[in-house]
């Protein structure tokens, strides 16, 4: 008997199914090549070839005369086909040793592993010597009832949706708060600038004075120290803090305790300091009876959290969408395969119906009209159309006869059809587009390692800004006094100047915060 080896061809430049074909064609015709089986998808051809007549790199060369590019593959054992099965009936480990031992004689197993604990078996096997049927008869045979490991079909970690309510509650909560907040800040500005107009001219129009009288009303203290327009800011930001932020909060914590610094450690150190602050700034004028109302950030974590939650809102919502395409695609896999055994003559003797991941290459699998075909394979007997538009795009049925090839997901219209499974698995073309979306998914593009690199670098850069502006303000006012002076305005004299300069520290400090925020809008 001769030997056969067989090796693995990368192979570029195919670009569909008649290239395939023709490489196919013209390398059966050569001289030590037993079969080739190439896959589109994959980009991957299988030779089995004569090592006394003909060698890998001559075979590549012939493909590349073909006008493609080829490069023989070294890891060879990529063929290896492996098999998760569920085991019943052991009682000890002598079970176990059994199972173990008759597999690893079998021809064509390479590796097995039994666990008592989980009642699971993991083989890898040769798919040209032996299938996942004969493994799991084998194991039948020494008594035990076995199933397939179920495999999740539905991608359910496809889904996005519930990120997508959890961002879009958050950006809503946020908005609903922030847009009275943005209300009572712009009518505090234009009244603040028609205050210092009236003062710049006395004769007023009694419009005017009503204008200012309404201002003054926010400006109003409810107690001493707090005024309407602060206590209604706190009022509205208090919900914004827990519930807008209740996501950025959690997410921040698990980034800290990674010993990262993420975008979101930004948003929640800026509004949680601006939040802070101002309930301090408020409660020290209340203590001190303050005639002057303090200046407060309640306006901030409103604007942040709107900002940043619709920025994460769009992100989830485009994942989903490339998400969904894949989920659907993982929906077009056949479940199930009707497998024949075929007579002399091609008659049927018997047929069973078994799940897609059992079907062997070489196999004949029954498709009947209106079936999906479970696997790639090439027709043995039977004329059809097919519907590929799924997996091609192309609207007509496809005229199928013997020895044409057939798409796994595609649909079989009118006649019923023997095809000769050629790849089964994951190396159907409909597994291998799955996997190259997942892949491009997961991916992601140069910009985009770049943005994370620095939002890296960003968020520590910005808390030392900001700490670095906090102690040079402490430090200017305790040297030239005038200077916070002639900047922070409004303050009441009743406090004293150590004080005046703290609280000017702290306000320049916490605005650097809250300014670097926006930036995590622009990085998403």
């Amino acid at each position: 008997s001769k030997t056969i080896s067989k090796c693995y061809l990368q192979v570029t430049g195919m670009t569909c199914a008649s290239c395939v074909a023709n490489i196919e064609r013209n390398l059966r015709r050569e001289d030590g090549i037993h079969s080739i089986l190439v896959a589109l998808m994959a980009g991957k051809a299988e030779v089995r070839y004569n090592p006394a007549v003909i060698h890998p790199g001559a075979i590549a060369e012939l493909i590349r005369e073909l006008g493609f590019g080829a490069t023989v593959m070294e890891n060879c054992g990529e063929g290896d086909g492996i098999l998760e099965l569920v085991v019943r009936g052991m009682t000890c480990a002598s079970c176990v040793h059994k199972i173990e031992s008759t597999l690893m004689k079998t021809n064509g197993v390479l590796y097995c592993s039994v666990a008592l604990a989980t009642n699971k078996a993991h083989i890898k096997y040769d798919p040209e010597a032996i299938g996942p049927r004969d493994v799991i008869q084998v194991i039948k045979d020494l008594g035990f009832t076995t199933s397939l490991v179920k495999k999740d079909r539905s991608a359910s970690h496809l889904d996005h949706k519930q990120e997508i309510r959890q961002w879009k509650r958050s950006f809503v909560v946020s908005l609903v708060f922030c847009i009275p907040v943005m209300g009572l800040m712009i009518y505090m500005m234009v009244m603040d600038s028609q205050l210092s107009d009236a003062h710049a001219h006395h004769n007023m129009s009694s419009e005017e004075r009503e204008a200012l009288h309404s201002s003054m009303v926010l400006e109003y203290q409810l107690l001493p120290g707090l005024s309407v327009m602060n206590f209604l800011s706190f009022l509205l930001c208090v919900p914004v803090q827990v519930f807008g932020g209740w996501h950025f909060y959690i997410q921040a914590s698990r980034a800290l305790r990674h010993n990262t610094a993420n975008m979101d450690v930004l948003v929640v150190l800026a509004t949680s300091i601006a939040f802070l602050y101002s309930f301090i700034i408020l409660l020290v004028a209340m203590a001190e009876r303050a005639k002057v109302n303090p200046v407060t950030f309640f306006d901030t974590p409103p604007m942040l959290f709107v900002f940043i939650s619709l920025g994460r809102w769009l992100e989830h919502v485009a994942k989903g969408k490339t998400s969904e395409a894949l989920a659907r695609l993982i929906s077009l896999q056949a479940t199930e395969a009707t497998i024949v055994t075929l007579g002399p003559d091609n008659v049927l003797l018997s047929e069973e119906q078994v799940d897609v991941e059992l079907v062997q290459r070489g196999d004949i699998v029954k498709v009947v009209p209106g079936g999906k075909f479970p696997v790639d394979g090439r027709v043995i007997e039977g004329h059809s159309m097919v519907d590929e538009s799924l997996i091609t795009g192309e609207a007509m049925p496809v005229t199928k006869k013997p020895g044409s090839t057939v798409i796994a997901g595609s649909i079989n219209q009118n006649g019923s059809l023997l095809i000769s499974a050629t790849h089964v698995g994951a190396d159907t073309t409909l597994s291998q587009i799955v996997k190259l979306v997942e892949e491009a998914q997961t991916s992601k593009a140069p910009i985009q390692q770049f943005a994370d690199k620095l939002s890296g670098y960003f968020v520590p850069f910005i808390v030392a800004v900001s700490v670095v502006t906090l102690f040079a303000w402490i430090i200017i006012g305790f040297v030239d006094f005038e200077i916070v002076e002639k900047y922070f305005l409004g303050y009441s004299q009743s406090i004293s100047e150590a004080e005046v300069v703290v609280r000017f520290a702290f306000q320049a400090s916490i605005t650097v915060l809250c300014i670097a925020c926006p930036c995590s809008l622009g990085l998403a």
